[in-house]
């Protein structure tokens, strides 16, 4: 697996594949919405209806299938940036046999010092982290149809 870096960004193309993926299957190939893909340093995705913004979208990926991802992970830097958005903020894990979605304002989680291994040139791979449990009420899954 080959990453590039942009800007101190560490994405594969595998990983961008798997963000598109996950968009796709949420939208349910709606004729009514578009998704815009934002900048590097924003939340990854607008959701458009016409010329009007009606969802912003952060895509994490999830690297288990949708029964063994829990407790689902994010950082806490990533939460505000899409709770600053303020037009209904969604977050969707990409697991690998389908997704797992939420609307932010349903969350409750765990706050705790985390993230990855450390890579260098990578200041934020550990950072404060949100962990959310399995809650079937909060929580919303898709299946790919592979």
């Amino acid at each position: 697996m080959r990453a590039y870096i942009r800007g101190m960004r560490f994405e594969s193309k595998q990983d961008i594949q798997r963000e598109q993926k996950a968009i796709n299957l949420f939208l349910n190939e709606s004729t009514k919405h578009k998704a815009v893909k934002l900048d590097e340093n924003d939340v990854d995705f607008v959701i458009m209806q016409g010329k009007t913004p009606v969802s912003f979208v952060e895509v994490k990926g999830r690297n288990f299938p949708v029964r063994k991802s829990f407790p689902l992970p994010v950082s806490a830097r990533k939460l505000v940036k899409l709770c600053d958005k303020k037009v209904n903020p969604i977050i969707i894990w990409a697991c690998t046999d389908g997704i797992i979605y939420a609307k932010l304002e349903h969350l409750k989680g765990t706050l705790r010092m985390g993230g990855r291994s450390p890579r260098r040139g990578s200041p934020n791979d550990i950072e404060l982290m949100v962990h959310f449990e399995c809650n079937n009420e909060t929580f919303k899954v898709k299946k790919y149809d592979n």
